[in-house]
């Protein structure tokens, strides 16, 4: 089973902000340092531009408006204007060059992503909701974009800004402007609060909101099946209830998030209405110049914006560095199954597979193989019968290196599997499931799988040996049709014949067949197996199967039981074994044509 390594395990636990701060700079600084440069000189601009716009408003009512300057009105002008102007440009700049960094970071997350995930052993996607996976990953990865774009504008826009605009509003009042400060420590205090609280709320959401949207998309998967048993009604229910758990959550989480506003507003009009107050007293009293207390006041204004995004920095950090910690658990994730340091290629000659002892189980302690000992000779084919449930999949999962036995070897010429490594292992292999699973492309893209590097000839050449060829051709593009999602305007027959020229085009020296022909009806079973016929000849196959017709002709069928071989022999000899399991099951048959069905 996948976990997360010790190592990384303090950078995505519990509420150390600072650790995945720190991760995630520590991966992106580097890489958009010179960018990142210029997105703060634009921000140091916005800054100074606002800062100046308030400092001016002096002159402007004193000057101006106050001793009736007409030679400044010209210059003053100007200045607000091309303030105004600069500010503009630098704000351009700064948003689109943000932008592109931001779409830059998600691509690279979800190519690091997505190879993890390939990287990552069976289980994982075992234990874990296709559906649901992608939705997850695709919100989440913003958080990462989210973090850094924060960090950046509220330190070198909103900060600078507000520090800008603090030392205008001393320079025109000091006593008014501590009295205005005395109450920041209120608002830290309460946003303080709020972040713990935000934590968890915003973790549970984002697994609902991913829960719902996996639903949404397995639904639609398979709405042919939905439809067929009229399971519309108990469906909609089910994802209704998961809509309305998520709904409350983020009502839950937006009544957290958003008591900082009420906070904000409520303190900034305490201060910016004492601000007025005061004014107004030595504006009569003493007879000032109102200027300097009009640039107080449009100074204290603009200081509000950035002041009320620093007081909500930390409750949105903690929403965003949520989200990048969940991915971060993706990537830090250790396979179990990772190659051998010493790991060698493997080297097949005649493709022999053994299973010496083999016991296994999926992590719940309940045995599927049981010291499971069998040969399956080079270039022969060996089936394997049994009932459903007896191991005979896990078989197939185990040759490949889905999963590592709990115990004994599997060898493939004398050569242990948990010794090579797993590409050059699968390399050799060429494999055809039941589920003929298609992936969005034309079909000559899905055989061209089997081997990137076939030529064209050599893939019509594939299709031709895979009875597929012909309907192939009857195709509006021909080669270059789509297949659409999972093959859906192809038939059973049809994804299976393709995925047998994929097999085909790989030209391995080993071939495992699961249940290939099991789901088909009887002329595309007759056309896949003729098939099957021509592209077992020469290699080492081994066939899990439940219909007779598929093995009767095998070298040696070996028949499991509970995880163990309890018979083997050709379908000659165990038919003639009396008390037998496999000669009761072909006495149930007729013609050779019985399915192996003891499920």
């Amino acid at each position: 089973m996948t976990k997360v390594t010790s190592a990384n395990k303090q950078a995505i636990d519990g509420g150390d902000l600072l650790s995945v701060l720190k991760r995630i700079y520590d991966e992106n600084g580097r890489q958009y340092f010179k960018a990142y440069a210029f997105v703060v000189l634009c921000l140091l601009v916005i800054s100074a531009t606002t800062a100046f716009s308030a400092w001016i408003m002096r002159d402007v009512i004193d000057e101006i408006f106050y001793n009736q300057r007409k030679d400044l009105i010209a210059l003053i002008s100007f200045a607000i204007m091309g303030a105004f102007t600069l500010r503009a440009l630098a704000m351009y700049f700064q948003a689109t060059t943000m932008k592109r960094i931001g779409n830059d970071l998600v691509a690279r997350y979800q190519k690091r992503v997505f190879s993890k995930l390939m990287s990552t052993g069976v289980d994982f996607f075992t234990d874990n909701r296709s559906g649901r996976l992608a939705a997850m990953i695709s919100a989440n990865i913003e958080g990462i974009r989210e973090v850094l774009s924060l960090t950046i504008t509220s330190l070198a826009r909103d900060f600078v800004t507000l520090v800008g605009l603090v030392i205008v509003m001393f320079l025109q009042d000091a006593t008014l402007s501590l009295v205005t400060f005395i109450i920041g420590p209120l608002l830290i205090f309460g946003v303080a609060y709020i972040s713990k609280r935000i934590r968890s709320v915003t973790r549970e959401t984002v697994h609902l909101n991913a829960r719902v949207i996996g639903t949404m998309q397995e639904a639609m998967q398979g709405i042919t099946v939905i439809k067929a048993f009229t399971m519309e009604e108990q469906l909609s229910k089910k994802i209704e209830n998961t809509i309305e758990h998520a709904k409350n959550r983020n009502n839950k989480l937006a009544v957290i998030s958003e008591r900082v506003t009420p906070i904000t507003e409520i303190i900034a009009g305490f201060a910016v209405a004492g601000a007025i107050a005061y004014g107004g007293y030595r504006a009569i009293n003493d007879a000032q110049p109102p200027g300097a207390m009009f640039a107080f006041i449009t100074a204290l204004l603009f200081a509000y914006d950035p002041a009320k995004r620093l007081a909500r920095l930390k409750v949105n950090l903690e929403k965003a560095v949520v989200n990048a910690r969940m991915i971060y658990e993706i990537l830090d994730m250790e396979d179990k199954q990772r190659d051998a340091s010493v790991a060698v290629e493997l080297a097949v000659d005649g493709g022999e597979i053994e299973f010496d002892n083999v016991d296994f189980d999926y992590g719940d302690g309940s045995y599927v193989l049981r010291g499971l000992s069998f040969k399956a000779e080079s270039r022969k084919t060996t089936a394997l019968v049994g009932p459903s449930g007896s191991g005979k999949s896990t078989v197939i999962s185990l040759i490949q290196r889905f999963y590592d036995p709990a115990s004994g070897n599997i060898l493939i010429d004398g050569q242990n599997i948990g010794g090579v490594t797993k590409s050059s292992l699968r390399q050799q292999i060429a494999f055809v499931s039941q589920q003929a699973y298609l992936f969005e492309g034309s079909i000559m893209d899905n055989i061209r799988y089997g081997r990137p590097d076939a030529t064209d000839a050599e893939i019509i050449q594939a299709a031709e040996l895979a009875n597929a060829h012909q309907f192939i051709l009857q195709q509006a593009d021909g080669y270059d049709t789509p297949v659409g999602e999972n093959g859906v305007t192809l038939s059973g027959g049809q994804r299976q014949r393709v995925s047998i020229a994929r097999a085909i085009v790989r030209n391995a020296p080993i071939l495992l067949l699961d249940e290939a022909t099991s789901a088909l009806d009887n002329e595309s079973e007759r056309l896949v197996q003729e098939a099957l016929e021509k592209v077992m000849k020469g290699r080492t196959t081994i066939v899990v199967a439940h219909r007779l017709s598929t093995i009767i002709n095998a070298d040696k069928i070996i028949v499991i039981n509970d995880g163990q071989v309890v018979e083997t022999g050709t379908h000659e000899s165990l038919s003639k074994k009396r008390g037998g399991m496999y000669a009761r099951l072909n006495q149930l048959g007729k013609g050779g044509k019985a399915a192996l069905d003891i499920e």
